[in-house]
């Protein structure tokens, strides 16, 4: 009986302190009756590029309920190529940070594309940053800041978003940075 009674009494406290613990920092979103990031895009001379189409077998987006996930993407240049090479050896952080924004415009490209109009991006959830650097570059979280940054200048507080910002030892054509990221949709 003193087992059950403990277990009650462990059970309620981790009840007590779950449903009391402060709300996380940005967890919503304030509503803001003038959101239009298409008219955003326009007054900071953004013109979206034609989506690439994938490279290999798999789609640029699937959805899930409300949820939108979008496969990686990479810097691709209006000219065809990509800003390719390693951080720390090839790049500097401001070139990276340049392929992290273009790699953003081209992620909002495809959400043009899928959803036909951007103002059904309720919230952009999260993005996961790839950045081809060298083993001993640190500056992946500044590199990938040029994507983070791009998505709050467009969709306000609806753009800010958790994410994850990691190095790695190679990328596909060797691109600069790769990223992925999952949208909130009405």
């Amino acid at each position: 009986m003193k087992k059950i009674a403990f277990i009650g009494v462990l059970t309620f406290g981790l009840f007590f302190v779950c449903c009391n613990s402060p709300v996380e920092e940005n967890q919503s979103v304030k509503v803001d009756v003038h959101y239009n990031p298409e008219a955003k895009l326009d007054s900071m001379g953004i013109v979206l590029p034609q989506p690439a189409t994938p490279v290999a077998n798999f789609v640029n987006t699937v959805q899930v309920g409300n949820l939108l996930f979008l496969s990686g993407n990479g810097p691709l240049k209006s000219d065809g190529n990509f800003i390719t090479g390693k951080l720390g050896a090839d790049l500097n952080i401001e070139q990276g940070y340049e392929a992290a924004r273009l790699t953003g415009i081209n992620q909002i490209a495809i959400l043009k594309t899928t959803l036909g109009d951007l103002s059904r991006v309720k919230r952009i959830i999260r993005a996961t940053g790839m950045v081809n650097a060298t083993p001993d570059f640190t500056e992946h979280p500044k590199v990938v800041n040029g994507f983070s940054d791009l998505m709050v200048a467009v969709f306000g507080d609806r753009g800010k978003h958790t994410r994850a910002a990691v190095g790695m030892g190679s990328l596909p054509f060797n691109i600069a940075v790769e990223i992925d990221m999952i949208v909130e949709i009405e």
